[in-house]
């Protein structure tokens, strides 16, 4: 079975897919493409012209929640806890991380007042997410699964506002957030799931924005 992930760099979602990928050990080939002049060939095999897609032999995948379910089944060991109901409860807060995703564009590319709306939103969906988080080193314990792998990318993203600015988006407040946070930033799959300077491409992006958070970039 051939493998072909396409996105591009700077794709959260696409990280995810990544993530799971690599702590599978699947051959993958990546193919990163230009949101800003897509080829052809992909508007032709992309039924949303949206990334990421992964590539099976001549099918295509698509959705990020999917591509990542698929990863697990065609894989040798679950990426998901054993226990069907923390399975299916880690599923829904897989998919409430979307949200968060959705709150983070708002808050890089918004003027000030939406800005102020996005970060409000951002910090009530990761108060839930504090009251059901304990102290453990992952989600569910020692394991690390896929809804470590889903938020990620949320906290390196968060992670690199916060060095970007004065603390913008601390996760002071979120204590077992915050130690989960520096968990999963030091956890190998996680680090080498994006490309060597990202956080600078990133920092150009919030720039190139020029929403209210890019006036509150630390040059």
């Amino acid at each position: 079975m051939k493998l072909e992930l396409i996105s591009f760099k700077l794709c959260p979602f696409a990280q995810r897919a990544i993530i799971s990928l690599n702590t599978q050990n699947l051959d993958f080939k990546m193919t990163y493409i230009n949101p800003m002049n897509l080829p052809d060939w992909f508007k032709q095999i992309s039924p949303t012209g949206q990334v990421p897609l992964l590539k099976v032999d001549d099918k295509v995948v698509f959705e990020s929640l999917v591509i990542t379910e698929f990863i697990n089944e065609i894989s040798s060991h679950s990426f998901h806890p054993s226990d069907l109901i923390q399975r299916a409860n880690n599923r829904s807060w897989i998919v409430f991380s979307s949200g968060i995703l959705g709150d983070l564009f708002g808050i890089i590319t918004a003027d000030e007042e939406k800005f102020n709306h996005s970060k409000s939103a951002l910090f009530t969906k990761l108060a839930k997410i504090e009251a059901v988080k304990n102290k453990a080193k992952f989600f569910n314990g020692n394991d690390f699964n896929m809804i470590d792998a889903a938020f990620a990318p949320i906290f390196m993203r968060l992670n690199w506002i916060n060095e970007f600015t004065n603390n913008t988006l601390s996760l002071d407040e979120f204590k077992h957030l915050s130690a989960w946070s520096k968990e999963l930033l030091q956890v190998d799959v996680v680090r080498g799931s994006v490309v060597e300077g990202l956080d600078d491409a990133y920092y150009s992006n919030i720039e190139a924005r020029k929403g209210h958070l890019s006036t509150l970039l630390i040059d």
